[in-house]
Protein backbone atom coordinates (compact mmCIF):
# COMPACT_ATOMS: atom_id res chain seq x y z
CA UNK A 1 0.00 0.00 0.00
CA UNK A 2 1.38 3.79 -0.64
CA UNK A 3 2.12 5.65 2.02
CA UNK A 4 -0.12 8.28 2.62
CA UNK A 5 2.22 11.28 1.70
CA UNK A 6 2.94 9.53 -1.68
CA UNK A 7 -0.24 9.64 -2.28
CA UNK A 8 -0.58 13.17 -1.57
CA UNK A 9 2.25 14.18 -3.63
CA UNK A 10 0.56 12.10 -6.42
CA UNK A 11 -2.86 14.28 -5.64
CA UNK A 12 -0.54 17.56 -5.64
CA UNK A 13 0.95 16.85 -8.90
CA UNK A 14 -2.67 15.68 -10.42
CA UNK A 15 -3.94 19.04 -9.31
CA UNK A 16 -1.07 21.44 -11.02
CA UNK A 17 -1.18 19.87 -13.96
CA UNK A 18 -5.41 20.10 -14.04
CA UNK A 19 -5.04 24.13 -12.53
CA UNK A 20 -2.24 25.94 -12.26
CA UNK A 21 -4.08 28.12 -10.27
CA UNK A 22 -3.36 26.56 -7.43
CA UNK A 23 0.86 26.38 -7.60
CA UNK A 24 0.65 29.24 -4.91
CA UNK A 25 -1.30 27.37 -2.09
CA UNK A 26 0.22 24.80 -2.65
CA UNK A 27 3.98 26.00 -2.43
CA UNK A 28 2.81 28.09 0.20
CA UNK A 29 1.11 25.30 2.63
CA UNK A 30 2.24 21.77 4.26
CA UNK A 31 1.37 18.84 2.46
CA UNK A 32 -2.30 17.93 2.78
CA UNK A 33 -2.66 15.93 5.56
CA UNK A 34 -6.30 15.01 4.62
CA UNK A 35 -5.48 11.28 3.97
CA UNK A 36 -2.92 11.38 7.45
CA UNK A 37 -5.65 12.25 9.87
CA UNK A 38 -5.94 9.63 12.00
CA UNK A 39 -9.32 8.82 13.08
CA UNK A 40 -10.69 10.61 16.42
CA UNK A 41 -12.19 7.90 18.76
CA UNK A 42 -16.04 8.84 17.77
CA UNK A 43 -18.01 6.70 15.66
CA UNK A 44 -20.15 7.82 12.61
CA UNK A 45 -23.28 8.63 14.46
CA UNK A 46 -21.22 11.22 16.66
CA UNK A 47 -19.53 12.57 13.64
CA UNK A 48 -22.86 12.80 11.94
CA UNK A 49 -24.35 14.64 14.80
CA UNK A 50 -21.72 17.31 14.53
CA UNK A 51 -22.22 17.97 10.96
CA UNK A 52 -25.84 18.76 11.45
CA UNK A 53 -25.43 20.44 14.23
CA UNK A 54 -22.50 22.60 11.83
CA UNK A 55 -24.74 23.20 9.28
CA UNK A 56 -25.30 27.34 8.82
CA UNK A 57 -23.30 27.81 11.81
CA UNK A 58 -19.50 29.45 12.19
CA UNK A 59 -17.06 26.48 13.55
CA UNK A 60 -16.89 28.12 16.52
CA UNK A 61 -20.20 27.91 17.21
CA UNK A 62 -20.62 24.75 15.86
CA UNK A 63 -17.61 23.47 18.52
CA UNK A 64 -19.54 25.43 21.57
CA UNK A 65 -22.64 23.32 20.72
CA UNK A 66 -21.35 19.73 19.78
CA UNK A 67 -18.55 20.20 23.19
CA UNK A 68 -22.51 21.14 24.99
CA UNK A 69 -24.29 17.92 23.45
CA UNK A 70 -21.27 16.01 24.72
CA UNK A 71 -21.48 16.71 28.12
CA UNK A 72 -25.54 16.42 27.97
CA UNK A 73 -24.89 12.53 26.78
CA UNK A 74 -21.88 12.10 28.91
CA UNK A 75 -19.54 11.81 26.02
CA UNK A 76 -22.00 8.59 24.84
CA UNK A 77 -23.08 10.15 21.60
CA UNK A 78 -25.04 6.89 20.49
CA UNK A 79 -28.46 6.45 18.72
CA UNK A 80 -29.29 4.72 21.58
CA UNK A 81 -28.59 7.66 24.23
CA UNK A 82 -30.44 10.47 22.12
CA UNK A 83 -33.01 8.44 21.57
CA UNK A 84 -33.38 8.09 25.24
CA UNK A 85 -33.06 11.91 26.02
CA UNK A 86 -35.69 14.32 26.83
CA UNK A 87 -36.16 16.61 23.57
CA UNK A 88 -35.87 20.05 26.25
CA UNK A 89 -32.59 18.65 27.46
CA UNK A 90 -31.37 18.76 23.49
CA UNK A 91 -32.59 22.23 23.34
CA UNK A 92 -31.24 23.20 26.54
CA UNK A 93 -27.58 22.34 25.18
CA UNK A 94 -28.74 24.94 22.21
CA UNK A 95 -29.82 22.95 19.53
CA UNK A 96 -32.32 24.06 17.49
CA UNK A 97 -35.69 22.41 17.17
CA UNK A 98 -35.21 21.54 13.80
CA UNK A 99 -31.61 20.32 14.15
CA UNK A 100 -33.21 18.06 17.46
CA UNK A 101 -35.58 16.45 14.66
CA UNK A 102 -32.99 16.00 12.37
CA UNK A 103 -30.61 14.55 15.00
CA UNK A 104 -33.43 12.35 16.61
CA UNK A 105 -34.69 11.05 12.94
CA UNK A 106 -31.21 9.88 12.40
CA UNK A 107 -30.82 8.27 15.40
CA UNK A 108 -34.13 6.42 14.67
CA UNK A 109 -33.20 5.34 11.47
CA UNK A 110 -30.05 3.86 12.88
CA UNK A 111 -31.69 2.49 15.90
CA UNK A 112 -34.24 0.68 13.70
CA UNK A 113 -32.05 -0.54 10.97
CA UNK A 114 -33.85 1.61 8.80
CA UNK A 115 -30.36 3.32 7.91
CA UNK A 116 -27.37 0.58 7.33
CA UNK A 117 -24.77 2.89 7.85
CA UNK A 118 -21.88 0.30 7.45
CA UNK A 119 -23.69 -1.59 4.43
CA UNK A 120 -23.41 1.87 2.57
CA UNK A 121 -20.49 2.77 3.49
CA UNK A 122 -18.83 -0.91 2.44
CA UNK A 123 -20.72 -0.58 -0.98
CA UNK A 124 -18.49 -0.19 -3.72
CA UNK A 125 -21.17 1.96 -5.23
CA UNK A 126 -19.56 6.07 -3.45
CA UNK A 127 -22.82 8.05 -3.91
CA UNK A 128 -24.92 5.37 -1.52
CA UNK A 129 -24.05 7.05 1.54
CA UNK A 130 -24.88 10.65 0.19
CA UNK A 131 -28.02 9.21 -1.26
CA UNK A 132 -29.15 7.62 1.86
CA UNK A 133 -28.21 9.74 3.89
CA UNK A 134 -30.02 12.40 2.44
CA UNK A 135 -33.21 10.83 1.84
CA UNK A 136 -33.61 11.61 6.25
CA UNK A 137 -35.36 14.73 6.81
CA UNK A 138 -33.03 17.64 7.65
CA UNK A 139 -29.54 15.97 5.97
CA UNK A 140 -28.40 17.47 2.66
CA UNK A 141 -25.36 17.22 1.02
CA UNK A 142 -23.40 19.42 2.60
CA UNK A 143 -23.64 16.57 6.05
CA UNK A 144 -23.33 14.16 4.11
CA UNK A 145 -19.99 15.23 2.25
CA UNK A 146 -18.66 16.88 5.53
CA UNK A 147 -19.10 12.90 6.60
CA UNK A 148 -17.30 11.58 3.64
CA UNK A 149 -14.16 14.04 3.46
CA UNK A 150 -13.86 13.97 7.12
CA UNK A 151 -14.79 11.01 8.48
CA UNK A 152 -14.85 8.06 5.91
CA UNK A 153 -11.54 10.21 4.20
CA UNK A 154 -13.22 10.09 0.91
CA UNK A 155 -10.31 11.83 -1.91
CA UNK A 156 -13.10 12.30 -4.72
CA UNK A 157 -15.64 14.58 -3.12
CA UNK A 158 -16.25 17.92 -4.16
CA UNK A 159 -18.44 20.57 -1.93
CA UNK A 160 -19.12 23.30 -3.77
CA UNK A 161 -22.26 24.00 -1.11
CA UNK A 162 -19.42 24.83 1.33
CA UNK A 163 -19.15 28.91 0.73
CA UNK A 164 -15.83 28.91 2.46
CA UNK A 165 -14.51 26.89 -0.30
CA UNK A 166 -16.47 28.35 -3.12
CA UNK A 167 -14.53 31.96 -1.65
CA UNK A 168 -11.53 29.86 -1.88
CA UNK A 169 -12.04 29.12 -5.42
CA UNK A 170 -12.59 32.54 -6.08
CA UNK A 171 -9.28 34.18 -4.43
CA UNK A 172 -7.33 31.61 -6.30
CA UNK A 173 -8.75 32.05 -9.66
CA UNK A 174 -8.80 36.19 -9.10
CA UNK A 175 -13.22 36.21 -9.38
CA UNK A 176 -14.59 39.52 -7.98
CA UNK A 177 -17.68 36.91 -6.48
CA UNK A 178 -18.55 33.99 -5.31
CA UNK A 179 -19.31 31.81 -8.38
CA UNK A 180 -22.07 29.62 -6.65
CA UNK A 181 -22.42 26.19 -6.43
CA UNK A 182 -23.60 25.16 -10.01
CA UNK A 183 -21.14 27.18 -11.83
CA UNK A 184 -18.35 24.89 -9.79
CA UNK A 185 -19.89 21.86 -9.80
CA UNK A 186 -18.79 21.01 -13.55
CA UNK A 187 -15.23 23.32 -12.73
CA UNK A 188 -14.31 20.12 -10.08
CA UNK A 189 -14.14 17.19 -12.48
CA UNK A 190 -10.23 18.05 -14.16
CA UNK A 191 -9.15 17.19 -10.45
CA UNK A 192 -10.90 13.58 -10.32
CA UNK A 193 -9.94 11.28 -8.71
CA UNK A 194 -8.58 14.06 -6.05
CA UNK A 195 -11.51 16.53 -6.03
CA UNK A 196 -11.57 16.33 -1.60
CA UNK A 197 -7.68 17.10 -1.80
CA UNK A 198 -8.54 20.31 -4.17
CA UNK A 199 -11.60 21.34 -1.99
CA UNK A 200 -9.28 21.37 1.08
CA UNK A 201 -6.35 24.07 -0.75
CA UNK A 202 -9.58 25.85 -1.60
CA UNK A 203 -10.41 26.32 2.44
CA UNK A 204 -6.89 26.43 3.29
CA UNK A 205 -7.07 29.93 0.98
CA UNK A 206 -9.78 31.19 3.59
CA UNK A 207 -8.82 29.68 6.73
CA UNK A 208 -5.06 29.57 6.61
CA UNK A 209 -4.76 26.28 8.70
CA UNK A 210 -5.60 23.11 8.27
CA UNK A 211 -9.02 22.52 7.07
CA UNK A 212 -10.45 19.37 9.71
CA UNK A 213 -13.66 18.90 10.97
Amino acid sequence: MSHPDDLMRDAVEHILTADPAFEPIIQSSPLCSFAREVDQPVGHFASLVKSIIAQQLSTKVADTLTERLHGTLDGDVTPERVLALDAELLRAAGLSRAKIRTVRGLAAALHSGELDLDRAIASPDHSRVRDELTALWGIGRWTAEMFEMFTLHRLDVWPVGDLAMRRGWAELHGLAADPGAKALDPAGDPFRPYRSVAAWYCWRVVDGDNPSW
